[in-house]
């Protein structure tokens, strides 16, 4: 979301004006985070500050493409984004816009049924939607 070109640690610390990335990376990769309770203070934030009687909230799906097996729910789907069958991930996004601005709200990677009944995967206890 920042000016940075390329989103990774030395980046992002030159662009808050951070001599090193070490704060960065600690946030990111050994940081203690509540999604849950980040997802909840977020919402009640655009509650009181982005709500106004025109706004809409938007669930968008997004493909992203991939070119191997590995990544979580990658298997060859319709993606919306290459507008065909492609080998992806599809992530299912919750948005809320109004005349006073916008803000993600939450989001959820689809999983596959042929990911949930992956015993070997271990993915089953996870809830999975099918999709129609």
């Amino acid at each position: 979301m920042g000016m940075a070109e390329r989103k990774n640690g030395w980046q992002v610390a030159e662009a808050v004006g951070a001599a090193t990335p070490y704060a960065i990376q600690h946030l990111l990769d050994r940081g203690k985070w509540d999604c849950d309770r980040v997802r909840d203070a977020l919402r009640a934030y655009v509650s009181e500050s982005l709500s106004t009687p025109e706004a809409v909230v938007v669930i968008d799906e997004t493909g992203f493409l991939k070119k191997g097996s590995k990544s979580v729910g990658v298997q060859r789907q319709y993606s919306g984004t290459a507008g065909r069958i492609e080998n992806c991930q599809i992530g299912v996004f919750l948005s809320y816009a109004s005349a006073r601005g916008h803000a993600l709200l939450d989001r959820e990677l689809y999983l596959p049924k042929s990911w949930v009944e992956d015993k070997e995967r271990g993915y089953g206890k996870f809830f999975c939607a099918e999709r129609r």
